[in-house]
């Protein structure tokens, strides 16, 4: 099993980050939404600027492959909301979304949370169910005027 180095977001990185988070969705969500749903959550023409100040704001962590490839990255904001917890699908299944969970984990040890919650899509709800979030509330939310379903995940820590 390969092994990932978790590590700070780091200025000029939200473009590569911007590309695993639409690879994420259309190649590992794909099964779960329809193309149109896809293309509304992620669509390939985006704001780089308000992308990168997302970044900026949210400090995501990010997870490295051996030769410096950005195999995934994940959050955690104040209050201990998970926003963002994408793989790049060519890194699925090889333990990187266990390596992002386990230093979100770690962060909100540190920062004495008792909660875990995040947005979590379909396509991520069994993963996070493993690590021990249950479904709070299941959710319709709109982007570009296509509905997409998700549901609300919580963990007391």
């Amino acid at each position: 099993m390969p092994t990932f180095l978790i590590r700070s977001f780091c200025p000029g990185e939200a473009p590569a980050l911007r590309s695993v988070f639409h690879a994420a969705v259309h190649g590992l969500a794909r099964s779960h939404y329809r193309a149109e749903q896809l293309a509304a959550w992620a669509p390939a023409e985006h704001d780089a600027a308000q992308w990168a100040a997302r970044m900026q704001a949210n400090q995501p962590f990010v997870a490295e492959a051996d030769g410096g490839a950005i195999a995934g990255f994940a959050d955690l904001q104040p209050g201990g909301y998970i926003d963002m917890f994408f793989v790049a699908p060519a890194f699925a299944r090889l333990g990187v979304g266990h390596a992002l969970m386990a230093h979100i984990h770690a962060q909100a040890a540190q920062q004495g949370l008792a909660r875990l919650w995040a947005d979590v899509s379909l396509a991520a709800e069994p993963f996070f169910a493993a690590r021990g979030f249950a479904v709070e509330t299941r959710q319709a939310v709109e982007r570009a005027g296509v509905v997409l379903h998700n549901a609300r995940m919580g963990k007391a820590l």
